[in-house]
């Protein structure tokens, strides 16, 4: 059974990764997924202004989970075995991290996330294509018609 690492982080965009996974399931593929969200580390001002740092952890940690939320909502609602993972630092280098800590066989993602513009890949697809040992499937939304004017 094929594991598949999901990387989300609460954009539309992110979770048409989740909704391709679920066409696939829907062919017939044989799954599991690893739905990962990764919180960017706390700045200097965050660290010094924060009273303890365990609440900066805290919070970041249950930000990640309500990011993952909706993704594993859809996977676990086709009984899929789907494992939800928030983890710390940049996105990019984390998520390669996890597709080894976690052993995936595969990724699929979206090629923009959140505050990524809409052209080419954003930086970190464009990492994980050049830096992932696995294959990397990236899901663009799929494009809208024009509406007839006539």
């Amino acid at each position: 059974m094929i594991k598949y690492l999901i990387p989300v982080d609460g954009s539309d965009q992110s979770m048409h990764a989740a909704y391709h996974a679920m066409r696939l399931v829907s062919a017939g593929l044989k799954a599991r997924f690893v739905v990962a969200n990764v919180q960017e580390a706390p700045n200097l001002y965050e660290l010094v202004v924060a009273h303890d740092p365990d609440v900066l952890h805290e919070v970041s940690d249950a930000a990640g989970h309500d990011l993952v939320r909706p993704a594993v909502a859809l996977l676990t609602s086709a009984s899929q075995l789907v494992e939800e993972v928030v983890a710390s630092g940049d996105p990019a280098h984390a998520l390669v991290e996890l597709v080894e800590s976690h052993e995936c066989d595969a990724v699929i993602m979206s090629a923009h996330g959140s505050g990524e513009s809409e052209r080419g890949l954003g930086s970190v697809a464009q990492h994980m294509v050049q830096h992932c040992a696995v294959p990397v499937t990236i899901v663009r939304p799929a494009p809208t018609e024009p509406s007839d004017a006539s």
